[in-house]
């Protein structure tokens, strides 16, 4: 019963709390207590994920659990950028692995690739000009490899038909577009605020699907491909 409250309630609670710490009461000096707190919320944030029931079987369950340990190396590597952006590459590939094992065909849900593309393209089109722009060409590469990436691991969360998963994904797109537009093309005002909170709500969105039942990965409207 104690367990089950703690991670119903107790776990959800201080990672909203630990969160909310971070991004508006630690300040960014010293470095080192700034990135310790960042890191907190991920760390709870696996705690929950493993407390899931495994529902949707264990090789999701674990391949979910690889995706938010590399995510989490990817919050703490960051300040080595393609470090921590290649963590975070691995940590989507994690989560793409366990989203296209869940494959549930729909039309609709096929056809959201044109948007995810159109998207994709439009911002990898924006960053090229803007590195070009910067002398950096040296990340054209790496970078737009990571929007092919997350874009399709977005659409291989929208395959599998778990909402929770859709979400968090949907909201992990939204606060890396944040991150690198920020980075890369101009200033996006309180950029910090919006990209961490979206982060931290898809992070643990990816960890709640853990728990969703079958029916909600496999919906009995879905068709087989054929």
């Amino acid at each position: 019963m104690e367990r089950s409250l703690l991670k119903k309630i107790g776990l959800p609670v201080l990672i909203l709390l630990m969160s909310a710490l971070y991004i508006f009461v630690i300040p960014s000096d010293p470095e080192g207590v700034k990135m310790l707190f960042k890191l907190i919320p991920m760390a709870l944030i696996i705690l929950y994920a493993y407390l899931q029931p495994p529902v949707s079987g264990k090789r999701y369950h674990w391949t979910m659990l690889a995706g938010l340990a590399f995510c989490m190396m990817g919050d703490g590597l960051l300040v080595w950028f393609i470090v921590g952006l290649s963590a975070f590459l691995v940590g989507h590939l994690f989560y793409m692995t366990a989203f296209f094992g869940k494959w549930s065909f729909s039309r609709l849900r096929f056809a959201t690739i044109v948007p995810i593309a159109a998207y994709a393209s439009f911002m990898g089109n924006e960053l090229i000009q803007a590195l070009i722009r910067d002398d950096e060409q040296a990340l054209i590469v790496p970078v737009i490899l990571y929007v092919a990436v997350i874009s399709l691991m977005a659409w291989s969360a929208i395959m599998s038909g778990n909402k929770l998963a859709i979400a968090g994904s949907l909201l992990f797109v939204i606060s890396d577009s944040v991150l690198s537009w920020n980075m890369f093309v101009f200033d996006v005002s309180h950029s910090g605020i919006w990209i961490m909170t979206t982060y931290y709500a898809a992070q643990f969105l990816m960890a709640r699907s853990l728990g969703s039942k079958p029916a909600e990965i496999a919906p009995s409207s879905s068709v087989s491909l054929r």
